[in-house]
């Protein structure tokens, strides 16, 4: 089976290639070539690879810059995936789309369902809305698609919250992070079994793509970005990466203001997911731990 992933070079781009199925032959994209910017490439390519699945990684991922790139984000990550779904509707082959929790407004009190009614409240989650509506537009009906929402995404590679609390907790002696913004962490290893589970059950006919075309898919649990700190730091730790961890102070989303809004609330309800791809998740905190110990023995 050839599959083409777009974003390899992302963090879930790279956990996909690493964990992919022994029958499964990867085909990454390179810039030069595939360009989620231009429309001529992407019809170009895929005609010619003729794939039989599309993992699309790919997106315009700065929250706060989008804000001001709108073009650019939109372009990325609305009109991208539409010029896919139509090269795909007129080829074959299926599409694996990553989406984001930020398509919701965070209002609710419990778990987002898949058929809840989305209401982004930022321009990167708009743009991402968008890009779902496109693909289930074009591909819904020919049962052509999948839509994977996650949240919280973090590894053992790549630009991440994780990293960033690393780095921060060797130069800062203290670190401010939001505590009333509440979400379910995402380990990149986590959301690629899950992504080839999808693909292995839809080929297998025991996932029906055209009534379940959306799943959402995290690590078990539910976390402010301030316990993910303190969790990074205590980990860190514990293990060696660190020889000591920075304060964390617990501050309010209105106390660090960014030019994106942020969802407060934005657990994906996960259930019916696990149920259709017979699949289970660990707690972040124990996958985190795992791509931690990675971390260690890649800089010993």
């Amino acid at each position: 089976m050839k599959v083409i992933i777009t974003g390899a070079n992302g963090q879930l781009g790279r956990s996909l290639i690493k964990t992919k199925p022994e029958y499964i032959r990867v085909i990454t994209t390179k810039k030069q070539n595939f360009n989620l910017l231009s429309k001529e490439s992407i019809h170009k390519y895929i005609e010619k690879e003729k794939p039989d699945w599309i993992i699309n990684c790919g997106a315009y991922t700065n929250v706060d810059k989008a804000e001001e790139e709108k073009k650019l984000a939109y372009e990325i990550n609305a009109n991208g995936p539409k010029e896919i779904s139509r090269v795909l509707k007129n080829i074959g082959g299926n599409l694996l789309h990553i989406s984001t929790d930020f398509v919701f407004d965070g209002k609710n009190n419990e778990p987002y369902k898949t058929y809840n009614i989305k209401n982004p409240i930022n321009f990167y989650g708009y743009s991402k809305s968008i890009g779902e509506d496109n693909v289930l537009d074009i591909l819904k009906d020919s049962s052509q698609a999948i839509v994977i929402r996650t949240s919280w995404l973090m590894g053992p590679e790549g630009n991440n919250f994780a990293s960033k609390m690393i780095k921060l907790h060797l130069d800062k002696y203290e670190i401010n992070v939001v505590s009333d913004q509440i979400g379910s962490p995402t380990i990149s290893g986590s959301l690629a079994k899950a992504c080839w589970q999808a693909i292995r059950e839809s080929d297998s006919s025991n996932f029906n793509n055209k009534d379940n075309p959306i799943l959402h898919w995290t690590n078990n649990g539910i976390a402010s970005w301030y316990d993910v700190a303190f969790s990074v730091g205590e980990i860190c730790k514990r293990i060696g990466v660190l020889d000591k961890t920075a304060v964390i102070n617990p501050i309010k989303s209105i106390d660090y203001p960014t030019k994106a809004k942020r969802p407060h609330y934005s657990v994906l309800d996960t259930a019916a997911t696990k149920l259709s791809l017979n699949l289970s998740s660990n707690h972040w905190l124990f996958d985190l731990e795992k791509d931690l110990h990675k971390i260690k023995n890649e800089n010993n």
